[in-house]
This record gives structure tokens, sequence and C-alpha cells, in this order.
């Protein structure tokens, strides 16, 4: 993947400041469209590659509808990135996350929920492989054996869920590769709200992070990093508005909880997948290993 060096807490605060006109918005648009290469093309024959305990091998060619990124564990039997790969680690408030997306990067990819053994795959609208209209400036992915129940209404959004394993936005200083398994410390969460479903966006910074001693909980971060939860905010509320879409919208004040009620949002729905995974709740079309 093309890789460039991280963008700064007050670049990003200063990013955002500028975005706030509509005309500089268009502007921010124009200028990724133009200034962000698109990734390389990835071999079509399978390249293994290891993350600690898991291997991941891509069939097809990036940026076509046949790419896949496979997971396999130290045996080279196929797993599931979402069933397979355990979300607790032996220390508390340390869990495990698969990374989709690298920062810096505009293909829109995720962990395929419909797709046998649940691959990461570019998302698909309307026949057309999607992509962001700008790059995403944090290394995002989601906690595996977690999910957002459908079915459940949250009391203070009054929304349910939207039906994928729970989101993270990775916000350290390293470009984490597709596929890539990493401890992370869990900081904060924005109760994001799209199309009426609500979609947890979990803060945290990989443990391997220089700065993750620093950073123990929510405040740690406006402290150490100011401008990047407004930014994480901002990003997430306007991205949809180039195709069209209305903003996003966030639920508590648009407040970025802290890391006691980001550690309830995990329980919640990792107990929420056991009882997917239990066939106590109805899968529909998703994959269950």
């Amino acid at each position: 993947f093309f890789q460039v060096k991280t963008t700064n807490c007050h670049c990003l605060l200063q990013l955002f400041s500028i975005m706030a006109s509509a005309a500089a918005r268009s502007l921010a648009v124009a200028t990724w469209r133009s200034a962000i290469p698109r990734c390389s093309t990835r071999p079509a024959l399978s390249q293994l590659r290891f993350n600690s305990q898991v291997m991941t091998s891509t069939h097809g060619t990036m940026g076509t509808s046949e790419f896949r990124l496979r997971f396999k564990d130290g045996s080279n039997n196929e797993i599931s990135p979402w069933h397979d790969i355990k979300l607790h680690t032996d220390t508390a408030g340390i869990f495990n996350a698969v990374f989709e997306i690298p920062k810096m990067t505009k293909p829109k990819m995720e962990v395929a929920v419909k797709e046998p053994k649940n691959p990461i795959a570019q998302d698909v609208k309307k026949g057309k492989l999607r992509d962001y209209h700008g790059p995403i400036f944090w290394n995002y992915g989601m906690f595996p054996q977690t999910w957002e129940d459908p079915n459940v209404v949250h009391p203070d959004t009054n929304c349910a869920g939207d039906n994928d394993p729970v989101d993270v936005v990775e916000i350290g200083s390293a470009t984490l590769e597709q596929g890539a398994v990493e401890p992370v410390k869990v900081l904060g969460v924005l109760a994001m709200i799209d199309d009426g479903e609500l979609d947890w966006k979990v803060i945290a910074i990989r443990t391997a992070d220089p700065l993750a001693n620093e950073l123990n909980d929510i405040a740690d971060v406006d402290v150490k990093c100011p401008g990047v939860i407004s930014g994480i905010r901002e990003w997430f509320r306007w991205y949809k508005t180039p195709d069209g879409k209305p903003l996003n919208a966030f639920g508590f004040d648009e407040k970025a909880l802290n890391k006691a009620h980001a550690l309830e949002v995990i329980a919640e729905t990792h107990d929420a997948w056991k009882k997917l995974c239990a066939g106590k709740t109805d899968k529909g079309k998703l994959w269950i290993a």
C-alpha cells in the first residue's frame, strides 16, 4: 500500500477547521481525489504474510470485485477473522482488532459478514466498488467476536444495531497493513447514527504505539492529541455527503464517551455475538462459523 507520513494532531485540527464551510469541503474533496494515489494492485496469485498467529493470503487483484483477503491459522486452515480470532487478550482493557483499511487510503474495505469465512473485500454499492471521497486519516477495522444486533434498540439512542461487528478507529502513528491483527488499548467511543442505525466507533490505540502508555482514557486524547476526537467525529459526519447522503448524527450530545462506557459497548456486543453463534438470534443472511 502507498504510505505517507503520519498526519499529526494539530494538522488534523487545522484541516477540519478549514472544512467548516461548504465551499472548502468541496475543494477538499477535489484535492483529495487528485492528490491521493490509489493503492497499487496486488498479483492474482496468493501471497502469505504473518500477523502473530494469523496468516493472510490475497486472492484476485486489489481494486476489482474479485479481490479477497483471506485468513489462515498456523496450521494453514482458513479461518474467519470475525468468528475465529479471539476478542480478548490476557490484559484487561486490551482487545484484538482486525484492520480492514490502512490510514491514508480510500478503498472501502470490510470483512464480508455474509460470505463463507468472512474474508476482507471491497464494499459494493449499486454494482460499483466503493471508495471514500477522501482518505481516512486513521487505521480502521473491527473487533472480532462482536455484533451490533439489529433486533435490539438502544435505550439512549433509540436506534438498533447495524448488523456488523463493532468498528475501531486506531489513532496511533503507524500505518497498519490491511489484515493486521493488533492488540489495542480502548480509550473511548462515539455513538454514530447512520441512516437510523447505531454504529459505534470505538477509539483506540495500538499497544505498541509510542504514545500508548500516555493514553488511558478519552480525556487523555484531548490533552495529548488535541483535535483528534473532533476530527474523527467530523470525518464520519461528512464522509457520505458527496454522494448526496445526509449528515450522520451522533448520540449522547455528540460526546466521545469514556473508556468505561466503551468497555460496556464491547461487552454487550460480545454477548450479542455469542447469542448469534448459539442460534439464539436469527442470523438472517450472515455467515456463522
